[in-house]
């Protein structure tokens, strides 16, 4: 439709406006286009948009978005047998086996003694990206949110020119597939398997009756909607015809619509759309001239929601958005108020400063990620039932008669007197034979000397012998008894009862680490339990201490067992306690008489409960609670006197307290007890039981009907027809299904005769007692039992949807009974809050009966959240005055009052928006493969939070037989049955040992013990498997670069908003003619030949070696006779000086220039590795053109040795010459050829030819070379001297290594130069004995000392312990002004107050360490003067430098870094901080490569040197680096790159001569920095946090390989704690730098590689990984790739592991990891054969050909 004619009047009228808004100004070209384009899109597109109005189409769940939506997991360790979830798990990994369907495929893990791995070409994982496989490896954040077509803007033209309708529904509440025309009652049910039918449902009857339930919502809900259309017409129509107001009126259009959004105006005056609105309010305005603006109208919806709507006047609708503009991100901007400029100046002018708000100080950076982590898909199924009504059980006592006790006192008394010989209880031994049974007569008896002892007997309180009655009623006591002594634990029950006191009965903790100990220690101690009463043989099994305190302690033992004993139970946690054993005790006087009888609003007894966070809680029960808990079960049960009850589940707390314990008495009932230790030899024995004692109820769970099944033999003689009820307590669980129907299948036939009706489901919870409980049939309840299958998929929203019989994620239900007597049932929001569900919605289950507990004992908040909530209906009002209490227990509501149960909470999990049960991944994990691997069915899954939201682990225990590759089939094959079935991704999956969890006193699995050991590394896995690229699905987009910004439009902007140009320049330095270096030696030998200028200090003699200003010029000429009269070396040749540290090195450099000879200072090769350390003295004897090397005697055999052979030949050397062979008296030949082989008449060379070369290799591996002038030797000498005010009269102590930058300058040139002192410590001998740096300083009294961050670290790790020794020894630092820490590299803050705080006792200054900056192309550029300005410490926004941007925070804030400055600027030096990538001069607030200007700089060698050893594709001209320039700024100064990043600061420090100091930070080098996702990353912090990750993390180094991020890190601890560092290391990394780790990799201490300086050699460390020479113990890749393009993008493993023991191979070997490089790489080949290292680029990636 271009043609304007065809267009509707309406539309013709906004296009007229649009123009004349154009003309007038007050809209952009661009906008005019976008809102026009949106006006005209409905009419272009008219049949696409009907088709989607007519068909709307749902993201199938299976779809690779929508999984990536709902991502979700569970938690938690009830083991239930499910065959058709092992069905299911087999159907799903069929489709993988086939190919039909492409899973993740993990790269497996490599261990130590594992085999290799290979490793894929770059090209490969190319391919692998471009065919889709590599999605698992690229952030999901990266890609953009699918645009909300259908919200608020994109349908409020409709609202105003037609009558609002209501919205299609998405999703049907009967299937989640496309919703028939036909109703359900017309269509059959769906065939159903053979096998899996009797098992899945019970009958038709049964299964419709969620069915029925959800249709009856559906029809409720079409009713309700349209009555709300018509009720909107309405309003639309009156809306339309009454007179409008002149401001606009305000009408509301409900709608149905999923996906609207909401209007939010900001305070920036923009408009930010909101998804998820249920309504939308119109703005109708009365139609005025063309010509007016707009207005804006605020309509306010609630107090939390405003809406802005911008109108137009003219009855035309706002502007109507393109379909596929991005909402959720769209931000439009308001058009601004027009106000006159000079008006404008005068506002500003008179404008306050804003100050930030306080609560701009409180923000939360990661408030972003949890949202990202809570959206919830639009096309997720939601409620569309009525808000639910309260339910109502039978009324109380409606079928029970007027025989019931009035209490359970008077039941307790009325049996025991009147049945005394009645048999009360019996319990099983081990041979399944009855060993013991209680009559009520007894236990009336035992339980009156129980409350006898009680309240009778005393104990001594204090030393001085006073005592008090052990207890007093209302007092708390702990009833401690094995499940094998129910009858022990009877009497004591009621004996507490009798006696006024209130009973906790807790497990018994049979050693003393068992889990969970501590907090039923913590609820003892809570509730103020001081006596304990017990068994003997129960104390006597109990772990003890002697009490060795001279002091009295309170509790120490039972006085009938060890008398006065010292012996206390030793149980971590718990408080002392006095013991008592309830055997052989005393009867009560003749004239004691039991307490009254207390009033029915006091406790009865305290029940434990455990929390989800493992924590333990006495839930409080009141006597009047019992006895309507007690007549509610007599009601619904049908309990009679001398019934018969099996019982097999626990006694001591829920469903086995209530029936055994409590209904039992209260009806007159015999009690058979069964073992859960004899039930794991014979499971058949309860029904034996139940065969010989004709017993009509049962307590069983469902696993031991499971188990019953399975002993076939013993199924004879066995008749189940006297069974009225079998009471499955766990019957709420969903899993419990499959052992019901299997059970009620095998035992309804003939001779078992098992009644049909006998399976009895219950519900429960300790703080509600009993909720429901399946009758028999009766006509006034309904139906008997109900079932659904449901979608675990909707279930998971919330959301009760019915299934398909033969879908892969269907979860069938059944029913747990009807509400009991006197109850009132409501569901609220399973997110905590009060409100009320809708029908087919999903809840917590809340109770309000006089049954139910009164509270949690000392835990006021919890009990108020727990026993006192308040529904809220419609409107969010409260339903009435009655108080619920919450269960715990998540389901719904069905017909006829049946309770249906999908979870428990503490079992379930919030993951991404969506709720999932443990049991239900549990299920899932269970079924492949269970008894092939898992042993004994022991797993685990909980949830850690990770990165703002929860991810999901399992843990499970294999079989001790089972190898490292059938574990990681195993794991692979449970990750793609959970991501099918469940459509959830696992952060992470561990294997453990067997037996290896902790577990809980009946044998299960701990979940928050186990929980707690991996969050804190403790766990020990023999195998792991993390999984962070398939669930982090919250990341923050990555950055976009903007590369349409060039330097000149930086600069400009910088400028314009007044920033300050980064650029700081040193002091000038006098212009005064400075004599050479040999001259300047030559004539302090003539002025002072004794003066000492250096001293050389060994470990084992204060002055190893010395020298004078004469002998050191007389050492020197001899080495220059050497070199011009046996070498015959000529002018200008260049001689490598191989030495170690030493005063021999001094001399031979300046023998060097008195022969005008170039040095080049190499150090020396290690013997215990030669084949590494001799390639880089090969290649700078190459590279510098040397033509002779000179070294001590040692070093020249050395070199000449066998063993060096191997590596280098002996013959590539050149001449090797001995300095030993020097001459004595070449001084006097000298002077008489000084005028033939000289060009002056003293030789020294002249200011433009080179002095020396400088070689060294930097951390990322690269070989460095330059040249130093003559000029620049000097001119770096004055700079330090005048700096660091060095004169004749001054001595300096330097440790450091010789060989390049500052460090060769202080140990060879400065004391020549400067005539002070030096006093030389070689770190060799630091590294032998820490003690002898602080020594010579305190023994010296030096001011000023030079050393490197290597030393420093040595002395704080190794004399930690000897702080003391040395104060006593008269060490005293308190002389030293200034310790400069010489360093290329980040200043290490974190080492340097280190240093200060632990030798403060020394007297050290707490501001004397301080740090410098030099690099390869200058010398020395910065340092700490003598007299200049404090160094100054800032911190930096860690976010906002990923962004290379500065932004200032306060100490501690959040995400700060600590950069302290790096000294200094030296005089003669200029720097300026560019942009390394546009080469534009940057301003303080950004991040940049530091350029330096001085006349000090280096020049480049005569070919190209910045490439790493061979590496001729990587190097890069030396004119980039050494005589760079601005592009803009100040384009005309040659610059050099220093190659790190850093920025300038202006502080407020005063410099010496009145100007404010420019303050130079340091960050971290160019090209080891990790640009990732658009931001860039610096190895330093990230190492930073993984150092701090575990308590075994030591060194680590961090790079990239592939694009995946490697972290490799240091184990401290043994090998056993090496696999917990995995999990660690990886969550650290994703909380603080929001990067998801590739590949971790654990080694030895001592594996990282530290230079000279101390600074890590992460190249060093990358190239050994790559070839196969790392060691490590264990290497974990957390790499998905798709099955599709395992051939093309992969990591394979290459070999096989051997067998043998973990340090090695079978000989003991210790195999290493191994990449197999799939393309040819120039660069590795040249590596090879150089024994060197492959260069990194600036990404960390390692630069390759093919």
């Amino acid at each position: 439709m271009n043609d304007p004619d065809t267009l509707p009047d309406e539309i013709r009228e906004k296009l007229a406006e649009l123009d004349l808004e154009l003309s007038e100004g007050d809209i952009t070209k661009k906008g005019y286009d976008k809102k026009r384009d949106a006006l005209l899109a409905p009419f272009r597109n008219l049949q696409n948009t009907a088709a989607l109005h007519t068909e709307p189409s749902t993201a199938s769940p299976n779809s690779r978005s929508n999984r990536r939506n709902q991502r979700r997991v569970t938690r938690d360790e009830d083991r239930y047998h499910s065959e058709i979830r092992v069905e299911a798990v087999h159907q799903a990994l069929a489709e993988y086996s086939d190919g039909r369907k492409l899973g993740p495929q993990p790269v497996k893990p490599h261990r130590r003694n594992g085999a290799a791995v290979s490793r894929s070409s770059t090209q490969k994982n190319k391919r692998a990206t471009a065919n889709g496989g590599g999605r698992m490896l690229s952030d999901s954040s990266s890609e953009d949110e699918d645009s909300v077509n259908g919200g608020t803007l994109g349908k409020k033209d409709s609202t105003l020119t037609r009558p609002p309708q209501t919205a299609p529904r998405t999703a049907s509440l009967l299937s989640n597939k496309k919703k028939e025309t036909t109703t359900t009652s017309d269509v059959p049910p769906p065939p159903i398997a053979k096998n899996t039918a009797e098992r899945r449902s019970g009958g038709p009857r049964k299964e419709r009756a969620v069915e029925d339930m959800l249709r009856l919502v559906q029809e409720n809900r079409d009713r309700n909607d349209f009555q709300q259309q018509k009720k909107d017409y309405g309003e639309y129509v009156q809306a339309r015809i009454r007179p409008k107001a002149p401001g606009g009126e305000v009408i509301r259009v409900a709608r149905q619509d999923y996906r609207n959004s909401k209007i939010i105006v900001t305070d920036g005056e923009a408009i930010r759309i909101s998804p998820h609105r249920e309504e939308i309010e119109t703005t109708i305005e009365e139609t005025t001239s063309l010509n007016d603006h707009r207005h804006h109208h605020i309509l306010e919806q609630s107090d939390d929601e405003a809406v802005y709507v911008n109108t137009t006047i003219g009855g035309g609708s706002g502007r109507v958005p393109p379909p596929n503009e991005d909402y959720q991100n769209a931000v439009l901007p308001l058009k601004p108020t027009k106000v006159s400029s000079k008006i404008q100046n005068v506002v500003n002018a008179l404008q306050k400063p804003r100050s930030k708000p306080l609560q701009d100080y409180y923000n939360d950076d990661d408030a972003e990620l949890e949202a990202m982590a809570k959206i919830r898909d639009p096309d997720a199924p939601r409620p569309e039932g009525t808000i639910m009504n309260p339910v109502r059980g039978e009324a109380a006592h409606s079928n029970t008669n007027n025989t019931m006790p009035r209490s359970l006192d008077s039941a307790f008394h009325r049996f025991g007197t009147t049945a005394a010989k009645n048999i009360a209880a019996m319990v099983l031994d081990q041979s399944a034979k009855p060993s013991t049974s209680l009559t009520y007569g007894k236990l009336h008896s035992r339980a009156g000397k129980v409350a006898y002892m009680l309240l009778t007997k005393t104990v001594q309180v204090n030393k001085d012998g006073s005592k008090n009655v052990m207890c007093k009623p209302g007092d708390r006591v702990a009833l401690i008894y094995p499940n094998t002594q129910p009858l022990h634990f009877l009497a004591a029950f009621y004996g507490c009862l009798q006696a006024g006191v209130i009973p906790v009965p807790v497990e018994m903790p049979s050693s003393k680490r068992e889990a969970g100990i501590a907090q039923l220690g913590f609820l003892l101690g809570n509730c103020g339990v001081k006596v304990a009463l017990t068994s003997e043989s129960c104390y006597k099994g109990l772990p003890k201490k002697v009490n060795t305190s001279s002091a009295f302690s309170a509790p120490s033992g039972s006085t009938s067992l060890t008398g006065t004993s010292n012996e206390i139970v030793d149980f971590r946690g718990w408080p002392r306690l006095w013991w008592a054993v309830t055997e052989h005790m005393s009867k009560p006087a003749r004239d004691w008489t039991a307490p009254p009888r207390l009033a029915d609003e006091t406790i009865a007894y305290i029940e434990y409960t455990t929390g989800n966070d493992g924590t333990v809680k006495g839930v409080c029960v009141t006597r009047q609670a019992v006895f309507a808990h007690c007549r509610a079960l007599t009601t619904a049960m049908e309990y009679k006197e001398d019934e018969t009850m099996v019982c097999v589940v626990d006694f001591k707390r829920e469903v086995g307290l209530w029936h055994s314990i409590l209904a039992s008495v209260f009806n007159g009932m015999k009690v058979i007890f069964v073992p859960y230790s004899l039930m794991k030899m014979n499971p058949a024995t309860w029904m034996h039981m139940v065969s010989k004692y004709q017993a009509t109820t049962a307590l069983v769970k469902s696993r031991d009907l499971h188990w019953a099944l399975l002993a076939t033999r013993d199924h004879k003689d066995i008749s189940l027809a006297s069974l009225r009820t079998l009471l499955v307590a766990d019957g709420a669980n969903p899993w419990s299904l499959s052992s019901c129907d299997a059970f009620a299948a095998a035992f309804t036939p003939a001779p078992y005769s098992l009644r049909p009706d006998a399976m009895c489901p219950c519900a429960g919870s300790s703080e509600t007692g009993t909720i429901s409980i399946r009758r028999r049939g009766n006509a006034q309840l309904g139906s008997q039992s109900g079932r659904g299958v449901l979608s675990m998929s909707a279930l998971s929203h919330c959301v009760v949807r019915v299934d398909q019989e033969n879908s892969l994620t269907s979860l069938t239900l059944q029913d747990a009974g009807q509400i009991v007597a006197g109850a009132v049932v409501v569901v609220t929001a399973i997110d905590g809050s009060n409100r009320l569900c809708q029908a087919d919605e999903i809840g917590e289950i809340c109770v309000s009966a006089n049954s139910t507990a009164q509270l949690y004992w000392a835990l006021e908040g919890q009990t108020h959240h727990t026993f006192k909530v308040e529904p809220l209906g419609e409107y969010g009002k409260p339903i009435g005055a009655v108080r619920y209490v919450r269960s715990g227990l998540i389901g719904f509501m069905g017909p006829d009052g049946m309770v249906f149960v999908v979870a428990r909470r503490q079992s379930l999990l919030a993951v991404s928006g969506r709720y999932h049960s443990a049991d239900d991944i549990i299920a899932t994990v269970l079924a492949v493969e269970p008894m092939k691997f898992v042993y004994r069915g022991r797993i685990c899954v909980f949830s850690t939070s990770v990165l703002r939201d929860e991810r999901i682990v399992i843990v499970a225990e294999q079989k001790p037989n089972c190898s490292e590759e059938e574990a990681f089939d195993w794991i692979t094959r449970v990750l793609r049955a959970i991501d099918t079935i469940h459509q959830v991704g696992i952060y992470c999956c561990a294997l453990v040992p067997a037996n290896h969890l902790p577990k809980t006193p009946l044998g299960g699995v701990h979940v928050s013990e186990t929980k707690q050991r991996f969050e804190n590394g403790d766990l020990h896995p023999s195998t792991l498997l993390m999984c962070p690229h398939n669930c982090v699905l919250n990341l923050p987009k990555p950055r976009e670069r903007q590369a349409d910004v060039g330097p000149a439009a930086m600069f400009v902007g910088n400028i314009v908003q007044g920033v300050r140009i980064a650029v700081a320049k040193g002091r000038n330095i006098d212009d005064e003619p400075a004599i050479p270096l040999l001259e300047c030696l030559r004539s302090r030998a003539q002025s002072s030949p004794d003066h000492r200028i250096l001293t050389l200090v060994s470990a084992k003699n204060a002055e190893q070696d010395t020298a004078t200003c004469a002998t050191l010029l007389k050492r020197a000429e001899r080495i220059a006779g050497l070199l011009t009269d046996r070498a015959r070396l000529s002018r200008g040749d260049h001689v490598a000086l191989i030495f170690p540290p030493s005063i021999d090195l001094v001399a031979a450099f300046f023998g060097c220039l008195s022969a005008g000879l170039v040095p080049v200072c190499i150090r020396p090769p290690v013997a215990s590795d030669l084949n590494t350390t001799l390639g880089p003295i090969r290649m700078m004897v190459d590279m510098s053109k040397a033509v002779a090397i000179l070294a001590p005697q040692n070093v020249s055999k050395l070199l000449k040795s066998k063993e060096a052979a191997h590596s280098i030949d002996s013959n590539a050397w050149p001449m090797i010459l001995d300095m030993e062979d020097a001459p004595s008296s070449w001084r006097r030949k000298q002077n008489n050829n000084c005028d033939t082989t000289a060009s002056g008449s003293s030789g020294a060379a002249s200011k433009d030819e080179i002095c020396y070369l400088d070689f060294s290799i930097n951390s990322s591996g690269q070989l460095q070379g330059s040249s130093m002038s003559e000029a620049s030797a000097i001119t770096v000498c004055k700079s330090i001297k005048v700096s660091s005010e060095l004169y004749p009269s001054r001595h300096v102590v330097v440790c450091a290594p010789p060989y390049s930058g500052i460090s060769l300058v202080l140990w060879c040139l400065s004391s020549v130069y400067s005539g002070h002192h030096t006093t030389l410590i070689p770190p060799a001998e630091v590294e032998q004995q820490p003690s002898l740096f602080l020594t010579t300083l305190s023994n010296l009294k030096v001011r000023d000392a030079f050393t490197t961050y290597s030393t420093i670290n040595s002395c704080v790790t190794q004399l930690a312990s000897s702080v003391e020794s040395l104060r006593e020894r008269g060490c005293n630092l308190s002389m030293l002004r200034s310790c400069v820490a010489i360093a290329e590299e980040r200043p290490r803050i974190a080492l340097m107050n280190s240093f200060c705080k632990l030798f403060a006792p020394l007297s050290l200054n707490n501001r004397a360490i301080s740090t410098s900056f030099s690099s390869r192309v200058n010398a020395a550029i910065c340092m700490q003067g003598a007299s200049g300005p404090e160094p100054s410490t800032v911190y930096v926004d860690a976010r906002a430098l990923r962004n290379d941007r500065i932004s200032l925070v306060g100490k501690g804030a959040p995400h700060s870094v600590a950069l302290i400055e790096s000294g200094k600027l030296l005089p003669g030096v200029k720097i300026a901080i560019a942009n390394p990538e546009t080469r534009g001069q940057c301003a303080d607030s950004h991040l940049g490569e530091i350029w330096v200007s001085s006349i000090h700089n280096a020049s480049p060698l005569n070919r190209m040197v910045t490439g790493t050893f061979g590496d001729d594709g990587g190097a890069t001209c030396n004119a980039d680096v050494y005589n760079a320039r601005l592009t803009t700024g100040d384009t005309k100064t040659r610059w050099a790159r220093t190659g790190y990043l850093g920025f300038l600061r202006q502080t407020q420090s005063i410099t010496e001569h009145g100007e404010l100091h420019d303050a130079v930070f340091v960050v971290g080098a160019l090209n080891e920095s990790l640009v990732l996702r658009g931001m860039r990353y610096h190895p330093f912090d990230v190492e930073n946090t993984v150092s701090k990750a575990h308590r075994f993390v030591g060194n680590s180094a961090v790079f990239t390989w592939n694009h995946l991020v490697v972290i490799v890190a240091e184990c401290t601890g043994s090998e056993s704690d090496a696999l917990d560092l995995v999990p660690a290391i990886t969550s650290a990394v994703l909380e603080e730098h929001h990067l998801i780790v590739g590949v971790v990799v654990i080694v030895d201490p001592g594996t990282i590689r530290h230079g000279p300086g101390g600074e890590k050699l992460r190249s060093t460390i990358r190239t050994l990984l790559l070839e196969d020479k790392l060691n490590a113990i264990y290497v974990a890749y957390h790499i998905f790739q798709s099955v599709a393009v395992a051939d093309v993008g992969k990591s394979e493993r290459v070999g096989k592991a051997p067998k043998g023991n973990r340090n090695g191979d079978e000989k003991g070997r210790r195999p290493t990891v191994r990449f197999r490089p799939a393309t040819r790489n120039i660069s590795s080949e040249i590596c090879q054969r150089h024994k060197a290292k492959p260069e990194i680029n600036e990404a960390g990636e390692e630069e390759e050909e093919t």
